[in-house]
C-alpha cells in the first residue's frame, strides 16, 4: 500500500511539474520576441536606453531558460523515482 501512496504522490507531482514546464515553455515563447524586439530597436536607434533594454530582457531569459532547465530535471528526477518505484512494486507482486 506504501509503494501505491508514493506512486500517486509522485504522480501529482509530476503532474505539477509538467504544468510548470509548460508554463516556462510559454513564457521563454514570449520572452524570446521580447529580446528579438529590443535587439532590433537597439540595433537601429543606438541608444543607451535601447541597450540596456536588451540586456535586461537578455538577462530575463536566461533566467526563463534556468528555470526551464530545473524544471526538465525535476520532471526526469521524478519519472526515475517513479519507475523505481514501479520496478520494487513488480518485485513485490512476483
Amino acid at each position: 500500500m506504501h509503494i501505491h501512496q508514493s506512486l500517486q504522490e509522485l504522480g501529482d507531482r509530476l503532474a505539477r511539474a509538467r504544468d510548470e514546464l509548460r508554463i516556462a515553455d510559454e513564457q521563454l515563447l514570449f520572452q524570446n520576441d521580447v529580446v528579438d524586439e529590443t535587439k532590433t530597436r537597439m540595433l537601429v536607434s543606438e541608444t543607451p536606453l535601447a541597450d540596456r533594454a536588451f540586456r535586461e530582457a537578455r538577462d530575463d531569459q536566461k533566467k526563463l531558460r534556468a528555470q526551464r532547465d530545473r524544471a526538465l530535471k525535476e520532471i526526469e528526477d521524478l519519472q526515475r523515482e517513479q519507475d523505481r518505484l514501479l520496478d520494487r512494486m513488480l518485485g513485490a507482486e512476483s
